[in-house]
């Protein structure tokens, strides 16, 4: 069976994530929701995304297809009901497709307008309340949860790696370390969730980790860091000071002090010295944040919410975020006070005022900074940011 993952209209929620990335790409947990599938599956995935993005991530067609909604996580049941899938059968959530199976020639009947409403198809209701993210604050508030899974998938019937006698552990049992990792003088507690150290990662002396936790691949955490749970650092990055219940997508630097609390950063980020987040309104009042698909600011029904940063985006040093503040791909921030609740994608400035972020200056610095890592940004990269910076034009509009 050929499986292809796909996006519905729950993309444009997760918005600026998904300007650069199927959902499924989005790390939810220790994995990003593909590799959960490919690994309950045992098979590799395509993905049925925009048209921009299909260069990067390619759909593979065959002549029979499983579809699966890439906002859905897998579980036992769920893989059970989608493997028996009969030809033209859907298996539904609420109003919402989890899969589908199809014939080659059907597949372009999903698009983004009628993904929830499609017809002549034999609907069967999941017996199952899977995870989903559906919203950008779904990203941190269901992490723990998240987290918790994907510890119980990595680990079953592994044991862990020998961890320094340097170190403090609390609840032991459930704290998990890769072949490779360094850790020396700090405290790992995980005695509220669970606490997982990918392969060749650092944790330097003196942090203070709280589960549910999750340090990915090649990876380091500097000196003195205090990180709470439910929180994710996703490979590749680099981080210090405080942060609490956040999710970082991967090759992303918080390397300094600074708060950073009920967050997402995407990839390619990087905050400057002394970046703090505002996640609590100082009434207590309930959190609004930006809607792309609605173009305003809508009610998250959360206490607790902070930053939302999209890919290639960074900030300088002393930069102040107000509680709930989107900030969309590719922009740089800089200056006193506290910065406006949304900033665009591609935007240059701060608090006295944005301009357009050069579009050849912004593709010059992406390409250095992936030279730093000793990765090349192709030109399928260059054309996905050169869309992004057109399909966000009007959102830059300058009044």
């Amino acid at each position: 069976m050929n499986y292809i993952l796909f996006d519905d209209l729950t993309r444009n929620n997760l918005l600026p994530f998904t300007f650069t990335r199927p959902v499924a790409d989005i790390r939810f947990g220790i994995l990003t929701i593909r590799e959960k599938w490919e690994h309950f599956l045992n098979k590799k995935t395509s993905s049925l995304t925009e048209h921009y993005l299909s260069s990067k991530f390619p759909l593979k067609k065959e002549k029979n297809n499983t579809l699966i909604n890439g906002s859905f996580c897998p579980n036992n049941i769920l893989i059970d009901e989608i493997v028996n899938l009969k030809t033209n059968q859907a298996l539904v959530f609420e109003d919402s497709i989890i899969a589908l199976k199809l014939l080659s020639a059907d597949i372009e009947m999903i698009n983004d307008e009628n993904t929830d409403n499609l017809e002549n198809l034999d609907t069967i209701d999941t017996k199952t309340n899977p995870l989903r993210l559906q919203y950008l604050w779904d990203i941190y508030s269901k992490n723990g949860d998240a987290l918790k899974e994907d510890f119980s998938l990595i680990t079953n019937n592994r044991k862990s790696a020998k961890i320094s006698n340097t170190n403090k552990l609390i609840n032991p049992d459930n704290i998990f370390v890769e072949e490779g990792a360094v850790i020396e003088c700090a405290i790992l507690n995980a005695t509220a969730g669970p606490i997982y150290i990918g392969k060749h990662t650092e944790i330097m002396e003196g942090s203070a980790i709280r589960g549910p936790f999750a340090l990915c691949e090649h990876s380091t955490i500097k000196m003195n860091a205090k990180i709470y749970g439910p929180t994710t650092i996703g490979p590749h990055s680099k981080v210090g000071g405080e942060i609490n219940n956040s999710v970082i997508i991967g090759y992303t630097n918080k390397a300094h002090d600074g708060f950073l609390g009920n967050s997402v950063l995407g990839e390619w980020c990087n905050l400057g010295a002394d970046t703090n987040n505002s996640n609590l309104k100082n009434n207590y009042d309930g959190v609004k944040l930006w809607s792309y698909p609605l173009r305003k600011f809508v009610e998250t029904g959360m206490q607790f919410c902070g930053l939302f940063m999209g890919d290639h985006s960074k900030c300088g040093i002393n930069t102040m975020f107000n509680t709930g503040t989107v900030v969309g791909v590719n922009a740089n921030i800089f200056g006193s006070g506290y910065q406006r609740n949304f900033v665009p994608s591609f935007s240059w400035g701060g608090v006295t005022g944005f301009i357009d972020f050069d579009l050849d200056n912004a593709i010059e610095i992406a390409e250095r900074v992936y030279q730093r890592r000793e990765l090349e940004f192709t030109e399928i990269d260059k054309n996905i940011l050169k869309h992004i910076f057109q399909l966000t034009k009007e959102n830059r509009k300058r009044k």
